[in-house]
């Protein structure tokens, strides 16, 4: 099935019992390829690690000393929605009102994040600016995953609805939001993203690149790190490490895989998904729980439609990639016997991702039926 000419010239692979950590097949498993997005799973299992799965992302309004001005304070959210802002915004005109201020001028701060905003895809529909302050991704549209219009402004657009949210609420915005930096004071209110571990659910099931490139400047922070696209390969890659994983010759040019500069191997991945499966590290478990659901759910839910990879729907969950020439797959299937292996196919040199799928779906598939 690996020499399916579907999946081009160059493909490696690796199958393991995660419940032994012994490999029971390998070809290449070691050589560095383009992973495309199953690069997801090492830049969460890189956050879940460095952060647990408790985390949460907040943004923030606070006020000067004198309550003349207040700054929008973006943690690296991309998950804001426009009804959570608005909230903030209600709290936030709440507290001023309190205090006798019912007028003020308004700045935001995106200076968490550091280094370029534009992928290096440049503008594109599969990712907005990566900066630290938007609403729904910088989504122009009603969409919540997949490619969409962007704004070229997220955090400027997020600041101008924050404004209007507080005018709403009583609370006069004087002349336009412009950039600015936070008073050292504490915040009169603040927002939460969902938990770490439902986050990283919804980067797996959806391959939503936005959350992925939040994630990977998440960890940088944590481990001190620049929250930019270096910054964040770096803290990637030592956490990695720490985590005792097979990183040599491996490169995270950026946290969703876009960028075709990604280098991971199969082993890679599958190390990462036994130490998910393995029950002393429960933090690591949504690596497992995200994934798609071969026919069901996410970017495998069109898929394992067609025999003989119809034996793997249900059983296989698994993180897909796909790049011009590029087509990977990587996840956790359950045998015939009861067992949980994890399995990683990349392949290179694929000239039609339309054939090259069903051939990994029904690589993956054939191990379901193995006992």
């Amino acid at each position: 099935l690996l020499a399916d000419p579907g999946l081009g010239p160059r493909r490696t692979a690796s199958v393991v019992d995660t419940a032994t950590g012994r490999q029971l097949y390998g070809t290449g498993a070691t050589t560095p390829m383009t992973p495309a997005s199953t690069v997801k799973i090492a830049t969460a299992a890189a956050a879940l690690s460095a952060l647990g799965p408790d985390h949460r992302i907040a943004t923030t309004a606070t006020a000067t000393p004198d309550g003349r001005t207040v700054t929008l304070t973006g943690g690296g959210d991309p998950t804001l929605d426009r009804a959570r802002l608005k909230e903030l915004a209600t709290a936030t005109a709440r507290a001023l009102t309190a205090r006798g201020h019912t007028s003020v001028r308004l700045t935001y701060d995106t200076h968490l994040y550091q280094g370029p905003a534009l992928h290096p895809i440049g503008p594109n529909e599969n990712i907005a600016p990566v900066v630290a302050l938007m609403t729904d991704e910088g989504r122009l549209d009603d969409s919540d995953s997949g490619p969409a219009p962007r704004t070229a402004d997220p955090a400027g657009d997020t600041a101008t609805a924050f404004a209007d949210h507080l005018t709403e609420a009583g609370v006069k915005v004087t002349g336009t939001p412009e950039p600015g930096r936070t008073p050292k004071a504490a915040p009169l209110a603040r927002t939460l993203s969902a938990p770490l571990a439902d986050l990283v659910e919804r980067t797996l099931t959806h391959s939503d690149n936005d959350l992925a490139e939040a994630l990977a400047r998440q960890t940088a922070l944590a481990r001190e790190k620049p929250a930019g696209f270096d910054g964040a390969a770096t803290a990637v890659r030592e956490e990695l490490a720490r985590l005792g994983l097979p990183v040599t010759g491996a490169r995270f040019a950026d946290g969703s895989g876009l960028d075709r500069r990604d280098r991971v191997s199969a082993a890679l991945l599958t190390g990462l998904l036994t130490r998910a499966a393995d029950p002393a590290r429960p933090a690591l478990r949504p690596l497992l729980t995200g994934l798609p659901i071969g026919g069901f759910t996410g970017t495998l839910a069109g898929r394992f439609d067609t025999a003989p990879a119809t034996e793997g729907a249900g059983l296989v969950r698994a993180k897909t990639g796909t790049l011009t020439g590029v087509n990977t797959l990587a996840g956790t299937v359950v045998t015939a016997d009861g067992r949980l292996l994890a399995f990683a196919f990349l392949a290179a040199g694929t000239l039609s991702p339309y054939e090259a799928q069903p051939a990994l779906d029904r690589l993956s598939a054939a191990l379901a039926a193995r006992d």
